[in-house]
């Protein structure tokens, strides 16, 4: 891994998180509040049990980092984890970061009761939906020969 070094983010963390997903949003033209307002409400969710944020650093910078969420399901005893961000600064891609975000993530969740993670990923990016399906994900319920859809709708 590129000299980065992951840990948990706390509320303190909250501006440099805030500053990653906004960039993230920036780099793929996606719509979204500034980075200080996801700083505030980061600076809440890093309080809560049920959300997880490691970040990876280097010596002198924030690299990359991973954002999940975790809530009951009657599907197993434990609890359904969803990674809803993942993101490593572009000029630190394919050095490892990423995979050492989503292994320690998977991992930090199981240590939590997790029993499941799910991912969505845009259809047109072939290269994350590789990057999952690598790390054992799939968009295919064991035993059906059909994909599964993420349906939204903003409320």
């Amino acid at each position: 891994m590129a000299n980065a070094v992951l840990r948990a983010a706390g509320p303190a963390d909250a501006d440099v998180v805030g500053r990653l997903l906004h960039d993230f949003n920036d780099e793929f033209d996606t719509s979204g509040p500034d980075a200080d307002v996801f700083a505030r409400r980061f600076h809440t969710l890093l309080d809560r049990c049920d959300v997880l944020v490691l970040l990876a650093e280097n010596p002198s910078e924030p690299v990359g980092f991973a954002f999940l969420t975790l809530r009951p399901t009657p599907y197993y005893d434990g609890l359904l984890a969803q990674l809803e961000e993942l993101y490593v600064r572009p000029d630190l891609r394919d050095q490892g970061i990423g995979t050492e975000l989503l292994l320690e993530s998977i991992e930090a969740v199981q240590e939590r009761g997790a029993c499941e993670v799910h991912i969505n990923v845009d259809e047109v990016d072939v290269d994350t939906r590789r990057f999952y399906e690598r790390h054992g994900f799939s968009n295919i319920q064991p035993g059906a020969d059909y994909r599964m859809l993420c349906y939204l709708r903003e409320l």
